[in-house]
């Protein structure tokens, strides 16, 4: 059985038709090109190349040997390089879930920058309803999303955060409410406020209250929606209220909703999650991109600082 270094000193002199040259390009000495060669006409029993000492030709032996080996170990060398871009992860598809419309416009910027980097991973963006986000990412629908923080769930990991928004409180528009400058998180234990399923991210926007739940009150649960639209329509209703994030307003405009600032609450955090067990480098390269994309379009001041990734572990 011929060895590896056996062949690529053959294949290497085959093509440049000189030792020194051969040598150069395997990084070894021109003596060791000699040797493995001669090894090798002695396992043969035929010379390989004939020589002079003005060149380097190939013998009959050695050409039929080129035209049977070569294209087999021009396949063998692609399949390997073909392995190592794999491992690498950045070959093949990168799948990319957003929660909401202002969402996937980041998504679209951080895609075009990260495609800029590699052109040769193809980037698709897919939408998910709030309680889809994360059992796409378990069932491998998705390889990251990019979705409200916090979500505490083992073995997900937690990207930088890439946008801080303004809290704000969904009200039907006749609520009291509604003609209100601001309210507080202690509002919310005087009102009934919509729930999601289980299922969804424990996030800002997702939560049952704003983080901050005031001291001796207690939140009165309302009815359940499975989709942000179905949300709005039963706080339209009356069924309840909401926080959501700032970008609501421009977003999801609705004559029967208003959104009224939160004067004490935390502001809502976005970013991209994904498993930890599949952070191939894609996946970080896609978060640093957006990372990237974020902090070269933000003015100083807002930009988001540069916490590490994050995962979740334990029972």
């Amino acid at each position: 059985m011929l060895e590896r270094h056996e062949l690529e000193a053959f294949l290497t002199l085959a093509e440049e038709l000189h030792f020194g040259r051969t040598a150069e390009r395997l990084h070894v000495s021109t003596a060791r090109v000699s040797r493995t060669i001669a090894k090798l006409e002695r396992r043969i029993g035929v010379p390989l190349f004939d020589r002079t000492s003005r060149r380097v030709e190939l013998s009959q032996a050695g050409r039929q040997l080129l035209e049977e080996m070569g294209p087999a170990w021009s396949r063998i060398t692609d399949a390997f390089e073909r392995a190592i871009d794999a491992g690498r992860g950045m070959t093949g598809l990168l799948r990319v879930a957003y929660d909401g419309p202002a969402a996937g416009q980041l998504l679209v910027g951080a895609a075009r920058r990260f495609r800029a980097r590699h052109p040769e991973c193809e980037v698709r963006i897919k939408e998910a309803h709030l309680p889809q986000v994360l059992p796409w990412l378990r069932d491998g629908e998705v390889d990251l999303a990019l979705t409200c923080f916090p979500v505490q769930e083992r073995g997900v990991v937690t990207g930088p955060v890439l946008v801080r928004e303004a809290r704000m409180l969904a009200v039907p528009v006749g609520h009291p409410f509604a003609r209100r400058a601001a309210v507080s998180v202690g509002d919310l234990a005087r009102v009934t406020v919509v729930q999601l399923p289980r299922a969804s991210p424990k996030s800002p926007r997702q939560d049952r209250t704003p983080p901050r739940t005031p001291v001796g009150g207690s939140v009165a649960p309302g009815p359940s929606a499975e989709t942000f639209n179905e949300v709005l329509t039963l706080v339209g209703a009356g069924e309840g209220v909401f926080a959501v994030g700032a970008h609501v307003r421009r977003y999801f405009a609705r004559p029967d909703v208003a959104y009224v600032p939160f004067e004490d609450a935390a502001p809502v955090e976005w970013g991209l999650v994904w498993l930890a067990e599949g952070a191939t480098s894609r996946v970080r390269a896609f978060s640093e991109a957006a990372l990237g994309l974020v902090q070269d379009s933000a003015p100083a001041p807002g930009r988001a600082p540069r916490p590490t990734s994050r995962v979740i572990r334990g029972g």
